[in-house]
């Protein structure tokens, strides 16, 4: 099997961004979502991408047009309602919600429909990225638990980054890697707080609940890995915030490509770090260069938890 990954982006949404660098103000469309940034990345890493997509309605006829124009594959079913959307407002430097919509949640032949299409897509590659909505209600997270046993049953390796009753279902179904946030885990209600001790046990429990291995990012502190017989700190090499969203999806698509090519978990991660670090540095999410992430891969230190 080539090197792969396929991304499970089910629910992908059109951003309308309006910016303003010079006199003139500035209009900018483009798909959005975890799915689509964290697919944005793996191929800036130079491993081939196939995202699965339900899209549908004027949001979705732009959708589709403007993911033909990333550096990926795209394999897409109607979804039977419009594609969500939101319009930010972003001249004065700082993001400003005009409206938004996530999209109607998708209806059950629709999901049959992408299910078929993401496990076969999924089953030609050796890694899968089970990415999630906008808005949690959109798709029912029984479909990540089927997805996440159905592709680990079949040797190929999935990483996911979710959150709430999505999360918990996809390590059900013994995902291979989980990334999650240490707010999320405190939202979520499985950590009380942001202690190290608290975030460890929450990765711990992760664990002995199915999922393989473990990443908790940390904002701009340190993350924590847990993985193998290992129990670490990530330390990231320090650089200026230009944009921190987006950066949590950088670092799961960076696990996933260098586990595409065959490349351990502790190569993986410093990559993931690496991709993360570059990522606040830019305005564009999922966005960034290769050489330039595997020079800050080498300035990724590990440390044992406790030391």
């Amino acid at each position: 099997m080539s090197a792969r990954v396929m991304v499970f982006a089910p629910a992908p949404i059109l951003t309308v961004t309006i910016e303003q660098q010079t006199s003139a103000p500035e209009l900018h469309l483009h798909p959005g979502g975890h799915g689509v940034w964290q697919a944005r990345m793996v191929a800036a890493l130079g491993v081939p991408v196939t995202i699965c997509v339900a899209v549908d309605g004027e949001p979705g006829d732009i959708l589709r047009q403007r993911l033909e124009h990333e550096n990926v594959t795209v394999k897409s079913v109607p979804r039977g309602s419009p594609s969500g959307w939101y319009v930010h407002d972003r001249r004065g430097g700082s993001r400003h919600e005009i409206a938004q919509h996530p999209g109607e949640p998708l209806r059950r032949h629709d999901l049959d429909e992408l299910y078929t299409l993401t496990l076969t897509e999924g089953l030609r590659a050796p890694v899968s990225i089970l990415s999630g909505p906008a808005d949690p209600g959109v798709i029912d997270p029984d479909v990540y638990r089927r997805l996440a046993a159905d592709l680990t049953g079949n040797e190929v390796r999935v990483v996911a980054d979710l959150t709430g009753e999505h999360l918990a279902a996809v390590v059900d179904g013994g995902a291979s890697f989980v990334k999650v946030s240490h707010e999320e885990l405190i939202a979520d209600g499985r950590a009380a707080d942001d202690r190290p001790e608290t975030l460890l046990a929450a990765g711990r429990r992760l664990r002995a609940d199915g999922a393989a291995a473990v990443l908790v990012s940390r904002a701009a502190e340190p993350a924590l890995a847990l993985f193998e017989d290992r129990e670490v700190w990530v330390h990231p090499p320090a650089l200026q915030v230009t944009e921190h969203r987006g950066a949590g999806d950088s670092m799961s698509a960076g696990v996933a490509a260098v586990l595409a090519r065959g490349g351990d978990l502790t190569d993986a991660i410093r990559t993931g770090a690496a991709a993360g670090a570059l990522n606040v540095t830019r305005h564009g999410l999922g966005t960034g260069r290769a050489d330039a992430v595997a020079e800050l891969a080498t300035r990724v230190r590990f440390a044992p938890y406790g030391a």
